[in-house]
């Protein structure tokens, strides 16, 4: 516990500092582009503040492009998701479920860019949101795809443990597992 703590004092430092450079660079092309959307975010920061505002504007904002494909949107997305993660502490929203989709969604896209970062913020959102059994899945299908097939089932099995819910998520996902399905939950079952 130590050592993940630890990670996720180094990981919101990072994103901090990363953040006021990404900041700086905003504010000298904010003129010049029109997708920056500076002021929903700093109207979202001064007003609400929420999670379910912060979701919002980022689904809205992945709505313009396929970030698979689009590595200028991939970046946009990922200092946005990573601004949401910095302005919404842990404590007060652990237990909301727009909270943890932040957080998966933001491992999710840091996966398409580096996997060991990835692996710290499922670790990170696994830890802040263990309630949640998309959390639990989410980061299973994470390791499932570096061919962790191993780390994904103890994920699975942890989760339950843990009583995440819905339980049938978490039993459909480790079912799938077993017949070496290499995705763990349908379109339909999410």
């Amino acid at each position: 516990i130590t050592s993940i703590m630890n990670r996720v004092r180094n990981l919101k430092s990072k994103y901090r500092n990363e953040e006021n450079i990404t900041d700086e660079f905003n504010y000298t092309k904010i003129s010049a582009d029109t997708t920056d959307n500076s002021g929903t975010v700093n109207q979202i920061m001064m007003t609400t503040n929420n999670p379910e505002d912060w979701l919002c504007f980022l689904l809205k904002l992945e709505k313009k492009g396929v970030p698979q494909m689009d590595v200028s949107l991939l970046n946009r997305l990922i200092g946005r998701y990573s601004q949401a993660v910095t302005a919404l502490p842990a404590e007060k929203y652990s237990q909301d479920e727009s909270y943890a989709r932040i957080l998966v969604r933001f491992a999710e896209l840091k996966a398409l860019q580096d996997p060991e970062e990835a692996r710290d913020q499922f670790h990170l959102a696994r830890l802040n949101c263990k309630k949640f059994a998309f959390v639990h899945v989410a980061f299973a299908q994470f390791e499932l795809s570096q061919e962790n097939e191993k780390k994904s089932k103890q994920i699975l099995q942890k989760a339950v443990e843990c009583s995440a819910v819905p339980l049938e998520l978490l039993e459909t996902a480790l079912q799938n597992l077993h017949l070496k399905k290499k995705q763990l939950l349908s379109d339909e079952e999410k």
